[in-house]
């Protein structure tokens, strides 16, 4: 992939029919406790990512007791999260003709995200033709460890991009895990195109640590020239840049134009940009039940943010503010309206078209 002639100048500009593009793997969550001898029983990494089949998601789920489906993904849970905050993201994805297809496609709507999603056929001798789901194990340390089964959703190709929708928008944001598809190349190459023709700011989500190292060339030739805004956890952040420490990970990734948010747990996060490095407090939680979407609310907080003219500290106070709601509760989307607890903690004020 060739980026070195991307521009890195953009922002979220004049208001678009969207504030933000959501493009990422439409997947069914299905939520479970259990401890660390299961994961190892199960042969999945802590705290990390695994790709499987269906048939696999199958066998896990059979070992896992009191199971919650709860329509996911991370960029559709940033998308959720977003319109919590009185946003208007729209989501890309791929679903099947199913069930599980339809009721992601309703619940998208219900909660308030449109959905520009590409409806694939089901094969009877195809298993993984279905509509993608992750197994989302929390262990008793309020990690998430996930299995997931692309399925449809991993047959997202370049074909089922809009790049009308993207244009429309006034941030498109996606995460590391669709360089997994295996259209991947033509996916990124169809949104940068539509991003640099648009004047549209671009950010995207490591996602995972494992990932990361996975797709260290892409991701850095992105980070390098493709994006404007770049969202990781301090292991990834770490894993990309090779640093021993986020401070000096964030001033080796910088670049005229970048901004790069690194979050830091309890210790709050980390926001690098032109101007230096930022920091931004965590809002405090008293018991964390499920880290499940913090790092994809913090996301939706921040594209909020930016899009409605906040600066990064009051961008990245959103994000924060976001997070520290759902690692309250069980699953990764907002139990309550982001946009009142934003009004409460007085951080509304930050917002430029107020």
């Amino acid at each position: 992939m060739d980026s070195a002639d991307a521009s890195s100048s953009s922002r979220p500009g004049a208001r678009r029919r969207y504030d933000v593009a959501c493009v990422g793997n439409a997947l069914m969550d299905h939520l479970a406790f259990a401890d660390y001898a299961v994961l190892g029983e199960l042969g999945l990494v802590p705290g990390a990512m695994t790709l499987v089949d269906v048939a696999t998601t199958m066998r896990i789920g059979s070992r896992l007791e009191g199971v919650r489906q709860v329509p996911g993904g991370t960029v559709t849970n940033t998308a959720v999260g977003i319109a919590s905050f009185g946003g208007s993201p729209v989501f890309v994805g791929a679903v099947a003709c199913d069930e599980l297809g339809d009721r992601y496609a309703a619940d998208l709507e219900a909660a308030g995200v449109a959905a520009v999603l590409e409806r694939l056929p089901l094969d009877p001798a195809d298993a993984d033709a279905a509509t993608g789901r992750c197994f989302v194990v929390i262990t008793p340390d309020a990690e998430r460890t996930m299995a997931t089964a692309l399925g449809a959703g991993g047959r997202l190709d370049r074909s089922g991009i809009d790049t009308k929708v993207l244009e429309a928008a006034s941030l498109v944001y996606f995460d590391g895990y669709l360089l997994d598809l295996p259209d991947a190349e033509a996916i990124v190459e169809t949104i940068l195109g539509a991003t640099r023709a648009g004047g549209t700011a671009l950010a995207v989500g490591l996602a995972d640590a494992v990932l990361v190292e996975r797709h260290r060339a892409t991701l850095h030739a992105l980070v390098s020239g493709g994006v404007d805004f770049v969202f990781a956890n301090e292991s990834e952040v770490l894993a990309l840049s090779g640093s021993a420490s986020v401070g000096h990970a964030l001033e080796s990734l910088s670049r005229p134009g970048l901004v790069v948010v690194a979050t830091c747990g309890p210790a709050g996060a980390l926001v690098g940009s032109g101007e230096g490095i930022a920091e931004v407090p965590a809002f405090p939680v008293a018991h964390p039940v499920d880290r499940t979407g913090a790092g994809d609310l913090f996301a939706a907080g921040f594209c909020f943010g930016v899009t409605h003219g906040a600066d990064l500290a009051g961008a990245a106070s959103l994000g924060s503010l976001a997070a520290a709601e759902v690692i309250s509760h069980i699953g990764a989307r907002p139990e309550v309206s982001l946009a009142e607890l934003a009004d409460e903690a007085g951080l509304l004020e930050v917002l430029g078209d107020r």
